[in-house]
């Protein structure tokens, strides 16, 4: 099939953001447990704790704060993700000196995904930002780091633009490219990797959903494995920032490991985890069946 670059990249954006749908609806409130857990370790013994304080201070809503712009972020993240993971195939193979519709190899795909990830970072740091903040406004103001919180998408990016100007957005930049860049090189590896096992020479695209399913998983728990502290860091420094001025990702790594030790580093992991099985196998294969289906619809 020849398609036309341009559709192509609107198949894989549009295949992205689906993906990124299905991710969130799969696994919000995981993900709040597992940032309310980064920046306030003290606050909650462990998962269970932190399910039980938040449903009794705030009700069931309060596992769905931030669902709104983490909705925006996933949809962003993973359709400028996977329309940039197209394109940096594209650069893989002339530097490998491939033909443009050859096969690469699972190392290729991984190194086109960290690729792809620098540019997603532009558009997922900022309402990232949004979605940290929002879903811990509450321990915010019981620790007593702020007197007034924002209930709102909309109240919190009004309260940044006055506070810090356009770029107050990018809090935490640095943390999230060094997260995403080798995060996912791992993801894309770890998941083109398990594709390879499933197939067992077969075409990768004949596997079914139960594989595709389980190689997302496997693809998500490898990348979060190795960027978890990071992942830490970058919550802290955007969360933290809404009470004054923060330090950058060395002094916040260095505070952390000297006043709360390395485990600290790794507070919410479990939550992670748990969540990042269902989420990314619901991510990849709401991604490769929508894409799938539309290129079949323009193959016709």
């Amino acid at each position: 099939m020849r398609t036309n670059p341009a559709i192509q990249a609107a198949i894989d954006l549009t295949a992205g953001a689906v993906g990124g749908t299905a991710c969130v609806i799969t696994g919000q409130p995981f993900d709040t447990a597992k940032v309310k857990m980064q920046t306030f370790p003290g606050l909650y013994r462990g998962l269970v704790d932190c399910f039980v304080k938040t449903y009794k201070q705030v009700g069931i809503r309060g596992f769905y704060k931030g669902t709104t712009p983490a909705l925006v972020a996933n949809i962003a993240e993973n359709a400028v993700l996977f329309m940039c993971y197209g394109f940096c195939q594209n650069i893989v193979r002339k530097i490998a000196g491939l033909e443009r519709k050859a096969k690469l190899s699972d190392l290729q795909n991984a190194a086109a995904g960290s690729f792809a990830s620098a540019f997603a970072t532009l558009v997922l740091c900022p309402t990232e930002l949004v979605k940290c903040r929002l879903q811990t406004m509450h321990e915010m103001k019981l620790s007593g780091k702020i007197v007034q919180g924002h209930d709102t998408v909309w109240s919190v990016v009004k309260g940044v633009l006055k506070k810090d100007g356009p770029l107050g957005f990018y809090r935490g930049l640095s943390s999230t490219l060094l997260r995403e860049i080798p995060g996912y090189f791992l993801f894309f590896g770890g998941y083109e990797l398990s594709r390879t096992f499933f197939a067992f020479g077969r075409p990768k695209e004949e596997l079914g959903p139960v594989p595709l399913m389980i190689s997302g998983g496997f693809g998500g728990m490898c990348l979060w494995i190795a960027v978890y502290p990071i992942d830490c860091i970058k919550s802290r420094i955007q969360v933290l920032s809404m009470a004054g001025k923060q330090a950058g990702f060395m002094g916040t790594f260095a505070s952390v490991f000297q006043n709360e030790g390395v485990f600290a580093l790794y507070s919410g992991l479990k939550p992670t985890m748990i969540r990042a099985f269902p989420a990314n196998g619901a991510l990849f294969l709401a991604y490769e069946y929508s894409r799938k289906l539309m290129m079949s619809q323009f193959e016709t």
